[in-house]
């Protein structure tokens, strides 16, 4: 048989029958006087075989090792492997349908942050009746990056904290009116050293944090004092003044 007649014989491809040779899965056949290649029926009935065990999910470093006899694999071994792999795999999918079910079921309900956790879009949810705030805007966008990278367990801790804090309809309107405070520091005078209002903003926010977050010293990997400075240079300098303040008022009021 020609490559062209092989390749549909087995149903696949004549670039895949190369690529098999080019891997060392098929071996290559002899050659006539005219230089083609002359496949016999033992090449079908192999590449026929690598073809079922793709179809399976196997990988061609694993077909090859089904191939080889002496290579110690056993066909049953192999299958085992891929069948805990997919099941890995369906768990995951079926996790992750779990999670894109949650957010549908909230009916338009979305933060434009998402897709977030659940509780984070609870969260963010209970926080949206209120003025537009830049400040607000980027707190939500610094909770969606944490939600991201932090821990389950530092995420639901953190989660349980700011719900219950913000569970009322007075403690949103406290957050919001911080968030003005904050707001007015956009333009203010970072030089100005003795402006009252920085203070007062300092006092409203850290007044704003509970207390059950003063455990939380390692919410999430990463988000350390290089994610401070980062936090700080992405806001007016007074306002970078305020949170500083504000985390050290937070910081020893729980020692």
């Amino acid at each position: 048989m020609r490559i062209g007649e092989l390749a549909v014989t087995v149903g696949v491809t004549t670039r895949t029958v190369r690529h098999y040779h080019h891997l060392g899965l098929l071996p290559e056949p002899e050659r006539r006087p005219n230089g083609y290649r002359d496949y016999t029926l033992r090449h079908a009935v192999v590449l026929a075989r690598i073809r079922r065990l793709t179809e399976l999910g196997l990988g061609l470093t694993e077909v090859r090792d089904v191939l080889a006899d002496d290579a110690g694999r056993d066909l049953a071994e192999v299958l085992e492997e891929l069948d805990a792999d997919l099941a890995r795999q369906e768990a995951a999918i079926r996790e992750r349908r779990d999670r894109l079910r949650a957010l549908l079921d909230r009916e338009g309900d979305l933060p434009a942050e998402g897709p977030v956790s659940p509780e984070l879009a609870a969260l963010l949810t209970g926080m949206a009746h209120g003025p537009e705030s830049p400040m607000a805007a980027r707190d939500r966008e610094v909770l969606a990056l944490i939600d991201t990278v932090a821990s389950p367990e530092s995420r639901q801790r953190l989660m349980a904290a700011l719900g219950s804090a913000f569970e009322t309809p007075a403690a949103v309107a406290r957050a919001h009116e911080v968030y003005a405070l904050l707001d007015a520091l956009a333009d203010a005078d970072p030089d100005d050293a003795d402006d009252p209002r920085v203070d007062e903003a300092a006092r409203a926010l850290a007044d704003c944090l509970p207390d059950s977050l003063l455990p939380e010293t390692d919410l999430a990997p990463g988000l350390d004092d290089s994610f401070l400075r980062a936090l700080y240079a992405d806001v007016a300098p007074a306002q970078a003044e305020a949170i500083r303040r504000a985390m050290r008022m937070f910081t020893e009021r729980g020692q």
